[in-house]
């Protein structure tokens, strides 16, 4: 039976998509190393010139996350994921790295994990975010993951929420940062990256659901509506915006894990909370990666992770942050024909195909 979220789409996007979701529960085991998983497998050549992924590193976060997209799925699909191991075991080595975690984003990762999946360790997992979530100045992806965390597991959200609501008190989208403070400077302060846009509108969304929050349901749209807007013409989910009138600053790089999996997470997490249903543009983004069939390594069972400038020193994002801070839509577009979108970052780290799983199975009107 096709999953409700899948039956949204047209036939060929459905098939697409189910097709991505064998490939995710395939490509994780080989990023699944003693227990946790790897921070990314990196492509390189072989002599012969076929592609081959190295498992580089391990993650704490990344496993939170996959542990997310995994609870998703059937027992038996679970443990092919995993290598053989179940969910629980995952979880509660996740639950017991706690003590070492300084960050809130990581903390509340796996505090989501841990309601999402039943955990017997939850309470531990939310007296470790309660105990590291005290800063004044909070990244937006980690304010909204706190605030996911909480919805999850039934928690009172009241800080987390009007964190996130007071994000857009005068402005159109999020940025990089909530709260005042030293975590960006001063050239950057107007900027939100699309990640900083995503997981704000998924938490709100999911916040409406579970409790009925009109001002939640309304900021998650206004959201939604901006990136909708902003969606280049061959569907991609740009990454720099000015927060303040939702234009773009730098579309580039294009991430296949945006087109696949964190644009539809987020925006069917609104349709299922009742908000409205960006069906058009979540396929129109799925186009971008149909296109490029050379992103999507069957054999290998991954996805090239972005489509970027040749601008290794990120120099093209500094310079119309600071020219969009003094002038708002000033875009130098010169900077467009000296550093063209050629060159394709070909690394494939595990969160992307578990949020993959969790973007398109994820149970309807259910968040906790």
């Amino acid at each position: 039976m096709t999953h409700h979220r899948i039956a949204l789409l047209g036939s060929g996007h459905q098939d697409f998509i189910t097709g991505m979701v064998d490939l995710s529960v395939r490509g994780l085991p080989p990023g699944y190393v003693d227990g946790e998983f790897v921070f990314t497998r990196r492509g390189h050549q072989e002599p012969g010139g076929e592609w081959a992924a190295m498992p580089e590193g391990r993650s704490l976060r990344y496993s939170a996350i996959v542990a997310l997209g995994v609870a998703t799925l059937d027992d038996e699909r679970q443990r092919a994921a995993l290598a053989g191991d179940t969910l629980h075991d995952l979880v509660g080595r996740l639950v017991k790295r706690l003590p070492e975690v300084t960050g809130v984003g990581d903390a509340a990762l796996i505090c989501w994990a841990a309601a999402e999946s039943g955990h017997s360790g939850l309470d531990v997992a939310l007296r470790r975010l309660a105990e590291l979530d005290t800063a004044p100045q909070i990244h937006t992806v980690e304010a909204a993951w706190a605030l996911a965390a909480l919805v999850a597991a039934g928690a009172d959200t009241g800080r987390a929420r009007e964190r996130l609501l007071g994000g857009l008190a005068s402005d159109r989208l999020y940025r990089h940062t909530l709260g005042d403070g030293p975590l960006v400077p001063w050239y950057r302060a107007h900027v939100g990256c699309f990640a900083d846009q995503v997981y704000p509108l998924q938490a709100l969304a999911r916040l409406h659901a579970a409790t009925g929050d009109p001002e939640a349901l309304r900021a998650a749209e206004q959201v939604a509506a901006g990136i909708c807007q902003a969606q280049g013409d061959q569907g991609e989910w740009w990454w720099h915006y000015d927060a303040r009138n939702g234009s773009v600053v730098e579309g580039y790089p294009v991430y296949s894990v945006h087109q696949l999996a964190m644009a539809p997470m987020a925006l069917l997490d609104l349709a299922d909370a009742g908000g409205a249903a960006h069906v058009a543009e979540i396929s129109k983004g799925l186009d971008w990666m149909i296109e490029r069939p050379a992103f999507v390594l069957d054999r290998l069972a991954l996805t090239w992770r972005k489509e970027a400038r040749a601008d290794p020193r990120k120099l093209v994002r500094g310079l119309r942050a600071a020219a969009t801070r003094v002038h708002a839509g000033s875009g130098l577009g010169v900077l467009d024909r000296v550093y063209p979108p050629v060159a394709v970052d070909r690394e494939c780290r595990p969160y992307e195909l578990g949020w993959l799983l969790y973007a398109w199975l994820t149970r309807s009107g259910q968040v906790s």
